[in-house]
């Protein structure tokens, strides 16, 4: 089962939405704004995307400066709470598929998944 981390106010989030709707495949949508990730879910998922959590920032939000996570010497716990507690902060979208996940950016990275 595919699991979109999506967010509709996002462009590159409803063209990934629409990519999986065209291909007619069975997904869950998780809107994780309203619906934050825990942080063991946060580490499954960078676990799945093999990458650690800094790459996962969105380093341009505001959030990210005001924070400052642009400080090297913070703990990848400490990057995983901030976007635990800022879930605006995570790259999207995410396309999971049991243990393995891309980001889509672009849209096109998603098709590695895709059958």
């Amino acid at each position: 089962m595919y699991r979109l981390y999506h967010n509709n106010r996002c462009s590159k989030s409803r063209e990934a939405l629409a990519l999986l709707e065209q291909k007619q495949l069975q997904f869950q949508v998780r809107y994780y704004l309203d619906d934050p990730l825990t942080a063991g879910e946060l580490v499954a998922l960078l676990k799945a995307l093999g990458m650690p959590a800094r790459q996962l920032l969105r380093s341009k939000e505001a959030e990210y400066k005001a924070l400052g996570l642009d400080n090297p010497d913070l703990s990848e716990q400490q990057l995983i709470e901030a976007m635990v507690s800022t879930p605006k902060l995570i790259e999207r979208p995410i396309l999971q598929c049991d243990d393995k996940a891309v980001i889509g950016r672009p849209v096109e990275n998603l098709l590695v998944l895709l059958p």
